[in-house]
């Protein structure tokens, strides 16, 4: 069994290192991949959505519309079967919004807020609530297309898997909190039962002695074959587990060598305090896995140089707007996300691929067959429907 599989780029070639640290000789050559556009569907509204998941028939995609706090469903087509707000402070309401709404087979979407998990039909009438596994005080949440729960498949039965909300009891200024993590959450939508997994492992730095806030580990994850693979935020590493309802356990862990990704660094835990919650905008982080066809995709930042975020922010506090701004947005310019595509079999480097051109870089997502892609809205000009482009990774 792999226990790890350290990966190094250099050049086009890896060396591939046992946990015993013996060498294996072996050379790897990058394949020629692309993302190509065989279709596209245009949901016609105004307002600002997002794309937020789609079935693996491909036959149904959610949207989240911001002004409104609408959840939209369409068929592949674009045709709108579903729409509804759950603004209102009723029984079938799931609260501040934790997780982008996320479509369950042909006819349900799920939607999980402080308030639990609920569980609609297309029109927004409440068919369950699943309540979390521990109560909510606080909490926090970003948005980006693609970037949300997962429904999963495990001995022939669904199952939610999404992060982790449980407070355990503790916050980040505490060892606790770290010895106890665990990032996913994997829940039965029939019995409502609830099993958390992924922790902190040894070689994480997390593990430290600093403090970390949630957007510096916010994970990504997923999970195909009997396999879960699971990053912590910005420590480039994949985590692969042999997985179970029962279990997760650790096979195999693969160090992501990207260029230019720069790492966190921890904070005095002494600045953590109980119910706060932060996420900052331009940190590295892997942010979304995706399996397909026998691959593995991994999308990643590589985030704004510390050392200038540090710089802007001093600007912004003197009241240097304008000079913090245009420092932010010419390093934001050059923090550019990537894919990197490994073999699901032998974990053997493919390539790495940029976003498609004209294409939101924030993520994406995956039926069975393709990989959807939000358009870039065009610049300077009103459009009243937002296209999403059905794509296919081939190689050539």
């Amino acid at each position: 069994m792999r226990k790890s599989l350290l990966i190094l780029l250099l050049f086009s070639s890896f060396g591939l290192f046992s946990c015993e640290k013996k060498e294996i000789a072996t050379e790897v050559t990058p394949i020629e991949l692309s993302i190509d556009v065989v279709d596209s569907l245009d949901l016609e509204i105004l307002g600002n959505p997002l794309m937020t998941s789609v079935n693996k028939e491909g036959s149904l995609v959610s949207f989240f519309d911001f002004p409104s706090s609408e959840t939209i469903i369409t068929n592949s087509n674009g045709e709108i079967l579903g729409q509804f707000s759950k603004k209102e402070d009723t029984p079938d309401a799931y609260g501040f919004k934790l997780e982008l709404p996320v479509v369950w087979g042909k006819d349900k979407v799920i939607l999980i807020g402080m308030k639990g998990i609920f569980i609609y039909d297309l029109s927004g009438n409440m068919i369950k609530k699943i309540d979390h596994a521990e109560a909510m005080s606080s909490a926090g949440s970003s948005s980006a297309p693609g970037l949300t729960a997962e429904i999963i498949s495990l001995g022939g039965k669904d199952y939610l898997l999404t992060k982790s909300f449980r407070g355990r009891n503790t916050y980040a200024g505490e060892q606790k909190f770290y010895d106890t993590y665990k990032a996913v959450e994997l829940v039965d939508l029939e019995t409502g039962e609830m099993q958390d997994f992924g922790p902190f492992e040894p070689e994480t730095k997390f593990l430290d002695g600093m403090g970390y806030v949630q957007s510096d580990y916010a994970p990504a994850y997923n999970v195909s074959s009997g396999k879960l693979y699971l990053s912590h935020g910005s420590d480039p590493t994949l985590y692969i587990y042999d997985f179970s309802e029962e279990e997760a356990k650790l096979d195999t862990a693969i160090q992501l060598a990207i260029p230019d990704f720069h790492i966190v660094e921890g904070l005095p835990r002494t600045e953590f305090s109980p119910g706060n919650v932060t996420i900052n905008g331009g940190t590295a982080a892997i942010q979304n896995i995706v399996i397909i066809e026998g691959k593995i995709l991994i999308q990643y930042y590589p985030g704004i140089d510390p050392r200038i975020m540090e710089e802007a922010r001093a600007l912004w506090s003197s009241g240097q707007e304008e000079e913090g701004s245009a420092i932010y947005k010419k390093a934001a310019l050059k923090a550019k996300p990537g894919i990197m595509v490994f073999d699901e079999k032998s974990f053997s480097y493919l390539g790495t691929l940029d976003f498609p051109a004209g294409t939101n870089a924030g993520g994406f997502m995956a039926d069975k067959d393709f990989l959807y892609f939000q358009r870039i809205p065009a610049e300077d000009v009103e459009e009243d429907f937002l296209r999403v482009y059905k794509m296919k990774l081939t190689e050539k």
